[in-house]
């Protein structure tokens, strides 16, 4: 049964999926569950396989069949992600196909650790695609320089993406010129666009981290809590004005869908702020919302849904301008997050492969 605030959501036009996965979810019918109350799809990263793989007993038993096989732990994790994610998107199959391919996806990331490599991302997102074998599945590629080319090339090819790791922008506009670039390539080739997806995902609260505690600094707590939200708006924005040329109603005639932007990191790192701050400031059409668990029970509990996104952006202009004039730099800010997220992302997957070997090396009795 579709819980009240989840359909308000909808009703406004975005989606929320849970940016969380593990094999305890789906056998105990914890996913069932979120799905039957309005879920519409998953994400997954390294660090969330770290904690559900490396944090749990969960995997052992398929551990040791990676020792009988003599894997390596990277084709260890290679084997329990695939499995996790094609069993979690055969769980959203009815939603992909009730939203007639809108939502119920699940996504996949590529190694962190080819973030900078264009063709090993490419080389590796057609393996999983592969691999996993489902039509709502998305693979994620982080938005780095080396990564734009490869989330054009996956495109191209038809590959579901979720371009990860947004902070600027710059880059959110890079993203949605190489989304349009890859289906004129397509249609001009006379090749389908209408049954491709694609998020772009935008992090949130990573942002304000930073710029708060420079505000704190120099006093001036009137606008905490502002910086993320307003750099959000504005890539918004940028997507309604992309989505309203006439280059992309030429594609969206022939079937196209927009590439909706994904809130990402979205959980309240400020135990002062509301803990559903970062899902009920951005709620707008056209819009994805992946939350944690704790954060999805939240705004189950107690969340206002409501399109606060566009009373947000009236202000946003104007309240980085007022920032940067203090030296409060967002758009520096972003920048310098990207290849922080890229480093945490990959120390996670590191630690994961090396809990994997641990247990590999003692037999999967931890």
């Amino acid at each position: 049964m579709s819980h009240p605030i989840m359909k308000a959501t909808l009703d406004l036009g975005q989606s929320l999926w849970l940016d969380y996965i593990s094999r305890e979810l789906m056998d105990s019918g914890g996913l069932e569950r979120h799905v039957a109350e309005g879920l519409r799809g998953m994400t997954s990263n390294p660090t969330i396989f770290e904690k559900a793989i490396a944090g749990s007993s969960d995997y052992d038993d398929d551990i040791r069949k990676g020792i009988v096989a003599k894997l390596s732990a990277g084709e260890v994790f290679e084997n329990l992600a695939v499995a996790d994610v094609a069993r979690a998107c055969g769980m959203l199959a009815g939603v992909y196909r009730d939203s007639q391919g809108l939502d119920g996806y699940v996504s996949l990331e590529v190694s962190p650790n080819l973030a900078h490599d264009t063709n090993g991302t490419i080389a590796e997102a057609v393996r999983l695609w592969q691999r996993v074998n489902c039509l709502n599945l998305m693979i994620k590629v982080p938005g780095t320089a080396e990564g734009m080319p490869a989330v054009r090339e996956l495109l191209t090819r038809g590959i579901n993406v979720n371009v990860t790791l947004l902070f600027t922008l710059q880059q959110y506009r890079d993203v949605l010129e190489a989304y349009i670039a890859a289906f004129e390539a397509r249609h001009a080739r006379g090749e389908t666009i209408a049954n491709i997806a694609s998020v772009a995902s935008f992090f949130i609260s990573r942002i304000d981290s930073v710029a708060d505690a420079q505000l704190e600094k120099i006093g001036r707590k009137d606008l905490l809590a502002k910086a993320a939200i307003a750099n959000a708006c504005l890539a918004y924005k940028h997507f309604e004005e992309v989505t309203a040329s006439a280059r992309w109603q030429k594609l969206a005639q022939a079937g196209a869908r927009v590439q909706r932007p994904l809130w990402a990191s979205t959980s309240t790192k400020n135990p002062t702020y509301s803990d559903v701050l970062y899902v009920e400031e951005l709620i707008a059409p056209h819009t994805v919302n992946t939350v944690p668990p704790q954060t999805l029970s939240a705004y189950k509990d107690h969340g206002k849904p409501s399109a606060l996104l566009f009373k947000n952006l009236e202000s946003a202009t104007a309240t980085l301008a007022e920032m940067k004039s203090l030296g409060v730099d967002v758009d520096k800010i972003a920048f310098d997050l990207i290849e922080d997220g890229v480093v945490k992302f990959s120390q996670s997957f590191d630690t994961l492969l090396a809990a994997i070997s641990a247990k590999l090396n003692a037999g999967a009795s931890a």
